[in-house]
């Protein structure tokens, strides 16, 4: 999945910004707008968005995370099973 990041100063932004919300929607790419050279925002798709906002939601949580650690170090460990032992195909 590529994430194409654009920066683009906002009076372009104005200028065209149908036409830039049909692009981001097409390739997924996210815009960061500048006034003056300096970033002042960014604008992304609604799915990104909901993507940044659910990972967030996990890294926050600990026991989730401690999930994650947990099976991280099984797999390291070699304690796992295959798709083959797991669903015998």
């Amino acid at each position: 999945m590529s994430d194409p990041q654009i920066i683009m100063p906002v009076t372009k932004v104005k200028q065209g910004l149908l036409e830039i919300l049909k692009v981001m929607q097409e390739d997924g790419s996210t815009i960061t707008l500048t006034r003056n050279g300096e970033a002042v925002g960014v604008m992304m798709t609604p799915d990104k968005y909901e993507g940044f906002i659910e990972t967030i939601e996990i890294l926050a949580d600990k026991k989730v995370m401690a999930a994650l650690k947990s099976s991280a170090e099984d797999f390291k460990t070699g304690r796992s099973y295959s798709d083959a032992e797991v669903w015998g195909k």
